[in-house]
């Protein structure tokens, strides 16, 4: 019986398991409004190895990366953007809809030890709302984006922008990375960030602190490149981090702004009836002759004028043979003449020379018998040099 009660719970544990894995994670968000998921490590560790914590009483801590796409296509939608700074950090997935629609996103996680993977399913819908009336951007210095996503640290600036704005009823609109934004790389040191754009709305008018950003005064010192003082009264910044820059803010009152045409009536494509097709005329007829001149006539004249350039350089700009000879001296041709003539002599005498070679040239001649002699015999190298024999003997011949 008990034996039945483990493989009831071993199989309760992988139907969880495998539900589980095939579970789809369902968001509603409206239209304008800030959006994020953060893709914790140890949910998918614990898909990973579902039953290592109870029988084996081990705890994983694995490097895991994270693929996002959208379903039946290889990238996420343009309003949605991932991050994940290390395989050891959580992933998050943000971004503000601009449309209503519904996106079916795959995530899927690989396990860096084993090289596991897990597939995740989260339906975002999206529904359609006004956006907020009154909205303004913000620059946080001191911030990286994975540090600003967690919903602790939104909830932090969310606070201080309320009490600078003077209202309860404040949403984050958008949170963008400024190096999305064309800012610079930092450098890999301590106390130097990457920064990040901080967008809240609310339904209430600015208040006096941020509409002190419009003065002439403020927009004078931040041209200038001086210190902006903050405005007495409006530093609520309750933790150094997140304190924003203020040269950097920008307000945006979306009351006043013109509403966009409305996108133009698509008809049927089928014309009315009784109504005559007049089709357009055809254009005027083109005179291609003066193409023609400038494209075929003119390089043809310019080829042929350099053609009669250079025959007349290689033809009648010579010298010829009879005008070298009477600008050279007399005794120089006399020596040319003189070589030219040996040579030809000297080339017949060799021509028709049929003595027989001298003896001289023949091999191992003795010039005192006239006779030749035959290879030598013996195993023992003979020296053809005395001093090869004896090194010890002059043989050079002494007075």
């Amino acid at each position: 019986m008990a034996g039945c009660g483990s493989w009831f719970f071993f199989f309760t544990v992988c139907a969880v398991g495998l539900l589980g894995a095939n579970a789809e994670i369902k968001f509603t968000i409206p239209v304008g409004r800030f959006f994020t998921y953060e893709l914790m490590r140890e949910t998918f560790q614990n898909d990973f190895e579902p039953l290592s914590k109870l029988y084996a009483g081990r705890l994983y801590d694995d490097p895991m990366i994270f693929k996002c796409n959208r379903q039946n296509f290889p990238d996420l939608p343009e309003w949605l953007r991932f991050t994940q700074r290390h395989p050891f950090d959580n992933g998050f997935l943000y971004g503000t809809p601009m449309s209503p629609g519904k996106s079916i996103i795959e995530i899927f996680a690989v396990n860096k030890r084993s090289y596991e993977t897990t597939r995740q399913i989260l339906v975002i819908k999206v529904t359609a709302e006004t956006m907020l009336p009154y909205q303004a951007e913000f620059f946080i210095k001191l911030r990286e984006i994975e540090k600003v996503l967690p919903s602790v640290v939104q909830d932090e600036i969310k606070q201080d922008l309320q009490k600078l704005w003077d209202t309860e009823e404040l949403e984050v609109v958008n949170i963008t990375n400024a190096l999305d934004r064309g800012g610079r790389v930092p450098l890999p040191l301590a106390g130097h960030f990457e920064g990040v754009y901080v967008k809240v709305g609310s339904k209430q008018y600015f208040s006096d602190c941020l509409l002190r950003v419009l003065a002439p005064e403020h927009e004078k010192q931040c041209t200038a490149g001086s210190r902006v003082k903050v405005p007495g009264g409006c530093n609520f910044c309750t933790i150094p981090s997140n304190c924003i820059t203020w040269c950097k803010t920008e307000l945006f009152d979306l009351t006043q702004q013109e509403p966009a045409p409305p996108p133009p009536t698509v008809g049927s494509g089928i014309m009315e009836t009784g109504v005559e097709f007049d089709p357009l005329e055809s254009p005027p007829s083109r005179d291609f002759f003066p193409d023609y001149l400038v494209t075929v006539i003119v390089p043809l004249v310019l080829a042929i004028i350099l053609c009669v350039l250079l025959a007349y350089v290689m033809f009648c700009r010579r010298e010829g043979v009879e005008k070298r000879n009477a600008r050279t001296n007399q005794i120089q041709l006399y020596h040319h003449h003189t070589i030219l003539g040996n040579t030809d002599e000297l080339r017949n005498m060799a021509g028709s020379r049929g003595v027989p070679p001298p003896l001289s040239t023949l091999p191992m001649f003795n010039s005192r018998t006239g006779e030749r002699a035959g290879p030598p015999q013996s195993d023992s190298p003979v020296p053809l040099i005395r001093a090869q024999h004896d090194p010890y003997v002059d043989t050079l011949p002494r007075k």
